[in-house]
């Protein structure tokens, strides 16, 4: 049956070309989801089209077509009168409309045959059924109690990466049923992981509408990681349980919103993983979703109308437009405002701040406006500083408000204890301590010129990007296999080392070597300047087997393995250890610590306690140092001894009497030269070692 009806709004429209998407008309008063009417105002941007209808069934109704009859600086808009919550709907160019069947509209696709029904861009939910998409329009109500953003202060946050899927699929005390779930994240057995781990923020890889790549799809794999947006405003409904996902968009926001307060709860933050660089619709001939329909002013082109892509994948949004810079920080705010969102990790940041001439400005307007905007200012704004194109390695240039994640901590850290090593043991030497020096207090130098301190420093040593950190112990190659690209795919310098063996073994001093190795690099990372960045799974020693680029394994390679072996029980103790220490040492600093440089020190000491020379730093020979830090007005400093010789060392521990009388007096006085072994070892108290290998932390 041909579908008779095709609604055109009168000259007397009272609808509203703000806000953008689907809402409630400025004349009618509000409701809850169940109650209110009917009316809606509906406005999209659709600067390439002179014409725009919207296609919508209402629940247990029929298809129907409205052409929206005012148009305003490209907003396209109308009023809707039958488009209740719980409304599928989408968007046809009015000129290219097809006569359309009963039952569901013509599927989306590559823009051959049929046009195809193009999702709005601020559609708060997406249904996806029979290869079909649908925006839905959706309701805000939700009890949260007493529940909002959790406000912790940088200098006290270690973050989590995990995948929402990922952390919960293979634990044994989550029921079967929200196993893989955003109600799975938040099941108490998951959530007491996370907090006696010690964490404070969970930051979530990319829970926005993704689809699959069309050659994933061929390949019968799926964008695991998710950085392939198709809607910035809705929820990804593969992550919900199997009931909130056919019952619709609506419970996925549900049980969404739910995992959030639990983790609130809990104390800990929710931080999403975003991708505003690009979206699903990939380069010319690329499936046709919705912004393409819409009109080619969302991407970046060159003077010829052919895109430029600083983002591998085809595409690039183009935010020297400003209705993109609109787009994105209204998706951010909403995510702050509806779902309570603590802050956001920008993939490929440097792409959002690429100006007209497609280059990097730190003072572009989409950071202009996001220091600006009274609720995106104040949650965590981190930044992947850096893209594929040209200039696109910006880390410590990003303005204040914002912290980099630092991939010379990462580079510096790898090379000292894992490189450097591989290198001494097959009979050369290693690099100097200067740069792992540099790392540990927190790259100062680095920030500095963007008026940023330490603070503004996301160490890490992993990311989902990469090698595990068991596997960085275990491969001295990439082996990519499983993702269909004959290994072509991920990156060749992992910086990474085997200790003898390529992967599994059962050689007892091998494994005993890639234990210290896992330990000197969480140990590092821990006892750093900056915010530390914990990747899911680490904690437990967890593989890939060797898979550096697993972003398309949703299995066992990516899933986190909670099978407690002593390797995983070890590291886990170890882990929660490093964590607890650093909280303490914190904890007794002054709140604004390490900033005030004026009262903040840092000093630096060779292992017979003398301060480092020139010759010292320089010397690869010399891989023997000593950290002295803390602040004039803490309770107590911290000494870090660091040993990444080959052979082990006696360490005479500096005096730091001058800078407080009592500081080390009894540990001076009973034990004042301390036998270390090569690796991290970890100290607390005045007689309390911990097991590890030679970075030592001694507090008073």
């Amino acid at each position: 049956m041909v579908m008779p009806l095709f609604d055109t709004a009168s000259a007397m429209d009272a609808s509203s070309a703000v806000p953008l998407g689907v809402s409630v008309p400025r004349a009618d008063s509000g409701g809850t989801r169940h109650h209110a009417g009917a009316r809606a105002n509906v406005a999209c941007l659709a600067p390439g089209v002179s014409s725009l209808d919207i296609v919508y069934c209402p629940p247990g109704g029929q298809w129907r077509v409205q052409t929206l009859p005012n148009v305003t600086r490209g907003v396209h808009h109308g009023i809707v009168e039958d488009l209740p919550y719980g409304s599928h709907y989408g968007f046809c160019p009015t000129p290219d409309r097809q006569t359309l069947p009963s039952g569901l509209p013509a599927g989306n696709g590559n823009g051959s045959g049929s046009q195809p029904l193009l999702l709005d861009p601020y559609g708060r939910g997406v249904d996806q059924r029979d290869g079909v998409l649908t925006s839905v329009r959706t309701a805000t109500d939700f009890d949260w109690g007493s529940d909002e953003r959790l406000r912790l202060p940088w200098r006290n946050t270690i973050v989590y990466e995990a995948h929402v899927r990922g952390q919960s699929m293979l634990h044994p005390d989550v029921p079967e049923e929200l196993r893989g779930t955003y109600a799975g994240l938040a099941h108490p057995a998951v959530v007491e992981h996370l907090t006696s781990l010690g964490v404070t923020s969970v930051q979530l890889l990319p829970v926005h509408f993704h689809v699959d790549e069309p050659h994933l799809q061929d390949l019968g794999l799926t964008n695991y990681w998710g950085y392939n947006t198709a809607a910035f405003f809705a929820l990804h409904p593969g992550y919900a349980t199997r009931a909130a996902r056919e019952e619709g968009p609506q419970a996925v926001q549900d049980e969404f919103k739910a995992m959030v307060k639990a983790l609130h709860e809990a104390g800990l933050e929710v931080i999403l993983d975003v991708v505003y660089n690009h979206t699903a619709e990939a380069g010319p001939g690329g499936p046709v979703l919705s912004f393409r329909g819409l009109g080619d002013t969302y991407y970046r082109v060159d003077g010829h109308g052919r895109y430029i892509d600083t983002t591998g994948c085809g595409n690039t949004l183009n935010f020297a437009d400003q209705r993109v810079v609109q787009l994105v920080t209204d998706s951010l705010r909403y995510w702050v405002d509806e779902y309570h969102i603590d802050g956001f990790r920008f993939d490929l940041a440097v792409t959002l701040c690429r100006d007209a001439a497609n280059e990097f400005d730190p003072e572009h307007p989409f950071l202009t406006a996001v220091a600006a905007d009274p609720v995106l200012s104040e949650v965590k704004l981190i930044a992947e500083p850096w893209d594929i194109g040209y200039g696109g390695w910006q880390t410590g240039r990003f303005p204040p408000g914002w912290v980099d994640w630092n991939d010379h901590f990462r580079d510096a850290v790898r090379t000292f204890w894992l490189a450097d090593r591989a290198a001494i043991d097959t009979g050369g030497h290693g690099g100097t301590m200067a740069k792992l020096a540099d790392a540990l207090s927190g790259s100062a130098s680095l920030f500095q010129a963007s008026g940023r301190s330490r603070l503004a420093s996301v160490n890490f040593v992993t990311a989902h990007d990469g090698f595990t950190m068991n596997d960085l112990v275990s491969y001295d190659r990439k082996h990519n296999e499983a993702n269909g690209e004959e290994n072509r795919d991920g990156h060749g310098d992992n910086r990474s080392y085997n200790h003898g063996v390529e992967g599994p073994t059962e050689n007892g001093v091998i494994l005993a070597r890639r234990a210290q190795s896992r330990r000197n690099l969480m140990a590092s990372l821990m006892v750093s300047l900056g915010v530390p960045m914990i990747t899911a799974g680490d904690e437990l020693a967890r593989t890939q087997q060797g898979n550096n680029n697993a972003y398309c394994q949703d299995n066992a390679i990516t899933w986190l393995d909670w099978t407690m072996t002593p390797e995983a029980h070890e590291m886990l103790r170890s882990t929660k250890r490093y964590i607890r220490l650093r909280k303490e040492f914190l904890a007794a600093q002054p709140h604004d610590f390490p900033v005030r440089d004026e009262q903040s020190y840092l000093y630096w000491f060779d292992q017979h306690g003398q301060p480092m020379s020139a010759e010292r730093w320089n010397d690869p020979h010399h891989r023997v140092m000593q950290l002295l830090l803390g602040d004039d007005g803490g309770e107590l400093a911290g000494l870090v001894v660091v040993n990444g010789s080959a052979s082990d060392v006696t360490v005479t521990l500096p005096d730091a009497g001058r800078k407080n009388p009592s500081l080390f007096e009894l540990r001076l006085t009973t034990s004042p030269r301390h036998k270390q072994r090569q690796g991290i070892q970890v100290a607390s108290g005045e007689t309390d070692l911990a097991e590890a290998n030679s970075i030592s932390i001694y507090r008073t």
